[in-house]
Formats: structure tokens, sequence, C-alpha cells
């Protein structure tokens, strides 16, 4: 983790000696011109061909410059987004996510109820979109509760490790109305991810978006009892 900030560190740096000798640079060839300008022969002006390739290497240099302020930003939005990260770890996070990969034979995931069912179908979908099992949640009252998947299909076939799997759930009361749910990631942050210039936290077997969490607690110290 120390490396990624690091590296992130370095690069603004590089960006910013880049950018100053460029900004030198610039100042330097357009004092140049103007000076070559104001002090040329009238009998024997600049060749316009000579004229037009100072004016396209002056040009180029403004255009990198724009560039390196832009790289600047990229830089420091990661940078930002990896600070954040970094403040979860070690802190019990929920996320509204889920997908989650099989680890050791089992999946495990969340769900919330807004109020008390009857019926609470979950669906275990593949990367490809595929149910792989589905059947009634174990617990169909209001709140939040966790499900542990044990990675085998609808057959009984145990699934391999490293598949990325999505949970659904359908819920509805006894008169056949349908019950506000969703699906729940939840766990200790253990380290952050950067994807595309965005920060993911690692939760168990899920590396959820920062935007998807909707609460952070601090984990009650080993040994205390609620």
């Amino acid at each position: 983790m120390a490396n990624g900030i690091a590296s992130i560190g370095q690069a603004q740096a590089t960006i910013s000696n880049g950018s100053s000798m460029l900004g030198q640079n610039y100042e330097t060839f357009l004092s140049l011109l103007t000076a070559q300008l104001k002090n040329q022969d009238p009998t024997a002006p600049v060749d316009s061909n000579a004229f037009t390739a100072q004016l396209v290497q002056m040009s180029g240099v403004e255009q990198q410059l724009l560039t390196n302020q832009l790289l600047t930003s990229l830089v420091s939005q990661g940078a930002s987004g990896m600070t954040s990260g970094v403040s979860y770890i070690g802190k019990q996070v929920t996320a509204s996510f889920a997908a989650t990969e099989l680890q050791d034979g089992k999946a495990n995931w969340s769900y919330e109820l807004a109020n008390d069912a009857t019926d609470v179908k979950l669906e275990i979908v593949d990367s490809t979109g595929k149910t792989v099992w589905s059947g009634q949640a174990p617990d169909r009252s209001a709140g939040i509760h966790d499900f542990v998947w044990d990675g085998r299909n609808s057959a009984g076939v145990q699934l391999p490790d490293g598949g990325v799997y999505t949970l659904k759930i359908t819920s509805k009361n006894g008169a056949g109305a349908d019950v506000a749910s969703q699906v729940l990631t939840r766990g200790i942050a253990k380290g952050v991810e950067m994807y595309n210039g965005a920060a993911y936290v690692t939760i168990g077997g899920a590396i959820v978006p920062l935007s998807s969490i909707i609460s952070v607690e601090t984990p009650p110290a080993a040994g205390a009892t609620g």
C-alpha cells in the first residue's frame, strides 16, 4: 500500500518537474522569437517557412504543458481516492454490492429486508449471467441477515474457487406484494486497489467501489462483549 502511495507521489513530482522545465523552455523560446522578429533585417525578413516551423514548435510545447496539467489532475484524483480508501482499512464496512469471489469453497453475502416477508428467493449467478443456484433465504424477517453459500450448484456439484458470483434477491409478503430488499457485502476492509483511476476496497472475496459503501464502523475490540 505504501508503495502505491509513494508511486503516486513520485509521479506527481515527475510531472511537476517536467512542467516546470517545459514552462521555462516555453518562456525562453517566446522571448527569443519576439527578439528575432524585433531585430530582423527589413530587407531580409525571416523566411516564412522557418517562421511557421518555429510557431509549430511553440504550439507543440504549449500543448505538452496542457497535457502535463491534465496528467497532474488525473494523478491527484487517484491520490485522493487512494487516501480515502486507506482510511477504511481495518474498519467494519457495509457496501451495497452483490458480487464476490468464491474462496475456500464458499462465498459470503448479507441481505436486508425492509419488512417481514413470506417468500424470499435468493439466486446466485455466475459471470456469464447463468443461474447456478437458487433457493429460499434462511431468514425472512425484517432486518439484515448473513448468507453463506457452500459453493455447490443446484445439482450439488462443488464449483471451483476463483469464480465471481452475484447474489440476487426477490422478496414478497403474504399478499404477494414486493418487499423492499437489497444485497450487501459486509466485513473488515483489508486493502485498497486502484482500477482506471478509481479506488476499490477489498472486503473478503469482494472488491467494492468506494461509491457503494453505505456505512463504516470501528470493529469491537477482541474479547469485547455486546
